[in-house]
């Protein structure tokens, strides 16, 4: 070949490499940075193995910013240090909504004044749950990269990085000489299974989490190892020197950096926007907290900042944080705290459940009062005491555990817990088997749910939502065993149930809460007493008047009142000496106020019964029921020939068939309405 053919040659395969290298990254800026993918894989890889067929041939063409130098160099043996131009500062976290209002409230203390509207603007990024990196770009060629280290120094991991595909190894656009981009290298939840999946084949240890995975596969000293995991890049910041005019200038607002980085081909998260208040950034939050399953890869909340470069210059630093940003996170879903008491529950079963009551702690939004201990073995496997300091756990639809006990933290004060030899509701023998305490008497009060239907009904405490499926699932998770223990109950002890959500478990804690003060008729209805019904329930609290004196009077006082014979009369007293009433009543008063109960005051029905039948639409029949005895009638449920009227309402039943057979008095809801008012 001649020395024309052979420059023709050179010249035509540098053209050649030199368009392959644009194609290729073309291919790259629009897959990462647009989201969208114009050719397939298997294309792509055909014009990245025709280039480096082309770059082995002629090596002298091949440059620092190919697309087949990312498959990263020899095998290091140390990183070193390298200095940041300016301090790579961490984030100071919120995790409520009072926390954001704190932080603005900061910032215009610092100010000496508030926010004037044209630094009202807030930029609002999602935050990613990976490793910070700073990229440094010189007449647009990628040529240092560096991890955040300290926050001043950090490690060169150049190589390693240049194996990301995500992240360009030259700029696009017209781009300043020197330039430097910050951002997060993460992992994707597909590309973390897939990890673990072969590390499960090889025998090998599974990774706790993609952003350990992240990490590790940065800092790995043969390059080859960070090429194998498919890594992925969103900047989130320019850096430049502190009070630099000109890089306000070229950047007056964080938008302004973002709008620049993807212009360079840097991909940006595409979620980020600007908001205009710090509601609006509490708004952002909460819409990614649902959305957060959906994303590819994991976030642990967003970074709020202040979206002038120039305002966020001057509110500086303080510590490791700068002032002009801070990261509101979501719920964690492990938290710590102490173990007051663990107290044993007994299920339908008999099955005796310990549950460790603690001091109340948010654990993934919501506040836990309760962890399951499961068996005595899982106590021993823990090692946890009552007093203990402990991490607990709370993840999708699992019930609050205790994940570890921090033993640090002891004092010496702690008391060790030992299952008991029996049961300690009806003090009958226990039994092990297996793992399992059970107590064996199958009467034992603790296993009769049909009480618990009975007070949360609507003739009791009323309460809404809590029907028998729910309180069976609060039973059979060991969360409650008695009325008492409803009060206790905070959300996120029972969201992780089967019907729950949040949503719901919040709805639920507040009808139980809304439920909290009660007439003292409904209040002794709700305790089961047998025998008492609503009529009685209302002979006893319009004769003594307060539960104390119920609680202490004499069996023949009980006798005394009008329609109550001997039989009810034993039952109400008994009811009030038994051990095991009378510690449900204790606990019960600690939580709920009973209203005062006037006796019966008004006379215009006096000496007079009703019976209600059918649905009234003007009131609900509890207030009717109420009204007449205010005005001192009484309420039957059954028609006989002392009824003196039956009001009938929609939907009448059989009841006024044998009203009109006895010829009693029978009124509209309209009549009735007239009559007591």
């Amino acid at each position: 070949m001649s020395e024309y053919s052979r420059a023709v040659r050179f010249e035509e395969v540098k053209k050649r490499i030199e368009n392959l290298k644009k194609v290729i990254e073309h291919h790259r800026y629009a897959y990462h940075v647009l989201d969208r993918q114009e050719i397939s894989d298997a294309a792509l890889d055909s014009l990245k193995h025709e280039l480096k067929t082309l770059e082995d041939e002629f090596p002298q063409f091949r440059t620092a910013d190919s697309p087949t130098q990312r498959v990263g160099g020899a095998v290091l043996e140390k990183f070193k240090k390298v200095p940041h131009i300016s301090p790579m500062f961490s984030l100071e976290d919120a995790f409520s909504p009072e926390d954001i209002h704190d932080w603005v409230a900061r910032i215009e203390k610092k100010l000496g004044r508030a926010f004037q509207t044209n630094e009202q603007e807030l930029y609002c990024d999602l935050k990613m749950d990976g490793l910070a990196l700073e990229l440094t770009y010189e007449g647009g060629i990628l040529v240092k990269a560096a991890t955040r280290g300290d926050g001043k120094v950090g490690e060169d991991v150049t190589q390693n990085i240049q194996t990301i595909d995500a992240i360009p190894l030259q700029l696009r656009g017209v781009f300043p000489h020197m330039f430097i981009a910050r951002g997060e290298v993460f992992l994707s939840k597909k590309e973390f299974d897939r990890i673990n999946r072969e590390q499960k084949k090889k025998g090998g240890k599974e990774y706790a989490n993609p952003r350990n995975v992240a990490a590790g596969s940065i800092r790995q000293l043969d390059p080859a190892v960070t090429a194998s995991r498919k890594l992925d890049f969103f900047a989130y910041g320019i850096a430049g020197e502190s009070g630099d005019k000109k890089y306000l200038k070229e950047y007056p607002s964080r938008s302004k950096e973002y709008e620049a980085l993807r212009n360079f081909g840097i991909k940006t998260n595409p979620h980020g926007m600007v908001v205009h208040s710090a509601e609006e950034a509490i708004a952002f939050r909460e819409e990614w907290a649902k959305k957060r399953e959906k994303l590819p890869y994991e976030i642990d909340g967003i970074v709020v900042t202040i979206n002038s470069n120039a305002l966020y210059d001057k509110l500086g630093a303080v510590g490791k944080a700068r002032r002009g940003s801070i990261a509101y996170k979501f719920a964690p879903e492990e938290a710590t705290t102490i173990v007051g008491d663990i107290i044993i529950q007994v299920g339908r079963t008999g099955a005796l459940t310990p549950v460790a009551h603690l001091e109340p702690v948010s654990v993934g939004g919501v506040m836990v009062s309760r962890a399951t201990l499961h068996n005595e073995d899982e106590i021993a496997r823990l090692g946890v005491k009552i007093g203990d300091t402990v991490i607990v756990g709370r993840a999708g639809d699992v019930i609050p555990d205790i994940k570890e006990v921090i033993k640090k933290l002891r004092t010496g004060k702690e008391k060790a817990f030992y299952m008991p030899r029996a049961c300690p509701v009806c003090k009958e023998k226990i039994i092990k088997e297996g793992a399992i305490h059970k107590c064996i008497n199958k009467k034992c009060p603790a296993r009769h749910r049909e009480h618990l239907y009975h007070f949360a009904s609507r003739v009791a405490f009323d309460v809404e939502g809590l029907g028998p499926k729910i309180i069976d699932a609060l039973l059979d998770s060991g969360l409650i065993q008695d009325a008492g223990d409803l009060f206790e109950l905070k959300e996120g002890d029972i969201a992780p149930l089967e019907r729950f959500g949040e949503k719901s478990a919040e709805n639920l804690i507040r009808a139980i809460h809304e439920r909290k003060k009660i007439t003292l008729p409904r209040f002794l209805m709700a305790l089961g007493i047998l025998h008492v019904g609503e009529e009685t329930a209302y002979d006893l609290a319009n004769h003594f008047g307060s539960i104390e004196k119920i609680q202490f009077a004499s069996k023949e006082e009980i006798e005394s009142i009008e329609n109550i014979g001997v039989i009810v009369a034993k039952s109400i007293y008994n009811w009030f000496r038994d051990a095991y009433n009378l510690h449900a009543l204790k606990k019960l008063q600690k939580h709920v106020t009973i209203s005062h109960h006037a006796k019966k005051g008004g006379t215009k029905l006096k000496g007079k019964t009703f019976v209600l039948t059918g649905s009234l639409t003007s009131m609900i029949r509890d207030d009717a029921k109420a009204r007449i005895r205010e005005l001192g009638g009484d309420v039957s449920s059954s028609v006989s020939a002392e009824t003196d009227y039956v009001v009938a309402g929609e939907e009448v039943g059989s009841k006024l068939e044998k009203a009109e057979k006895l010829g009693i008095t029978i009124l509209t809801e309209e009549e009735f309405l007239k009559m007591i008012k």
